[in-house]
């Protein structure tokens, strides 16, 4: 089989290349290195040549997007600009990526006649809805353009598979956190950022008073919701959305003291680095805590990792490679 990932050289994008081609799939990525990394690929572009391909574009760009779903069976499109912050900083950016490359994507699939369309939902697509844990079927009213962009994202895709038969499975991703996340950038999640912070002895700092909590999900649970997705053929479950995560809820301040329980096993003296406190973010929802329900029952999604074994595999990964 040929799969698409967008976005392939991305933290997520990467891990599902190496899953794939891991397990004989034909892959190609399409990525335009706006915040995916060149080095996430070359090891995989030297380990498959001939199973691996790479095309640098743009899926705001029709053209390039016609060209990367030819001769492809199922597309995995994780292509998008993350980040809340950002999208409130630069909504018009946001906008481009999300909508446009994601209709754009949906044409190009439409056109090739590509099996299934996997998509990289979000779960701030719940934005003020109060309701813990979360169902995919009661949402409520978006808290950012990103948040915005991500629900016009499964509008597209309903109306896709009513109107043109594509098959469509929406995955709404709750924190995903993991090895190659990038600790770096200006928009860096709170993860690899504070797990940064410590190994310099610096202080997180987190905001608000750090009872905020989410569902924080290890990139393997995600990976597994993706294989699932791309090869059910139970019916049911296709032209669906799905919470994807573990289904526990970890406030700020527990997470702060289980990476310096983790880290202090390589380092002890990051068991005393202080701990600060700024001011809430804008267009944070207080709490995130996914019903995974939904995906157990129709695609037999059973998350092997918690958020803690998470945590110390990717404690280990950063350890190494920071």
């Amino acid at each position: 089989m040929n799969v698409l990932v967008t976005g392939g050289a991305g933290f997520i994008g990467s891990n599902l290349c190496e899953h794939l081609l891991l397990r004989g799939y034909q892959v190609v990525c399409l990525d335009n290195f706006a915040t995916g990394k060149i080095e996430n690929l070359l090891p995989l572009l030297d380990a498959y040549p001939n199973a691996f391909k790479l095309l640098v574009g743009d899926i705001r760009n029709l053209d390039d997007c016609k060209k990367a779903v030819e001769g492809v069976d199922y597309v995995l499109h994780e292509a998008a600009l993350g980040s809340v912050p950002r999208s409130i900083k630069d909504p018009v950016t946001t906008n481009e990526v999300n909508i446009n490359g994601f209709l754009n994507m949906l044409l190009a699939v439409r056109d090739a006649g590509v099996k299934r369309f996997i998509y990289a939902a979000s779960s701030s697509t719940y934005g003020d809805s109060k309701l813990l844990p979360k169902m995919e079927d009661v949402i409520g009213r978006p808290l950012s353009p990103y948040a915005i962009t991500k629900y016009v994202n499964e509008l597209y895709a309903d109306v896709f598979a009513k109107i043109y038969g594509i098959e469509t499975i929406g995955l709404r991703y709750f924190n995903v956190f993991g090895r190659r996340q990038d600790p770096f950038g200006a928009y860096a999640a709170v993860i690899p950022l504070f797990v940064k912070k410590l190994i310099s002895y610096e202080s997180p700092i987190i905001n608000g008073d750090g009872e905020y909590s989410r569902d924080f999900t290890y990139i393997d649970n995600v990976v597994q919701m993706n294989m699932l997705a791309m090869t059910t053929k139970n019916l049911e479950a296709v032209n669906q959305v799905y919470n994807t995560a573990y289904g526990e809820r970890t406030t700020l301040n527990q997470l702060v003291e289980y990476l310096k329980e983790f880290l202090s096993e390589f380092d002890p003296i990051i068991a005393n680095v202080k701990i600060l406190h700024g001011p809430n973010r804008q267009g944070d929802i207080p709490h995130s805590l996914a019903c995974i329900e939904k995906a157990k029952r129709l695609l037999n999604y059973e998350p092997q990792y918690s958020m803690r074994d998470g945590l110390k595999e990717a404690v280990k990964w950063y350890w190494n490679n920071i």
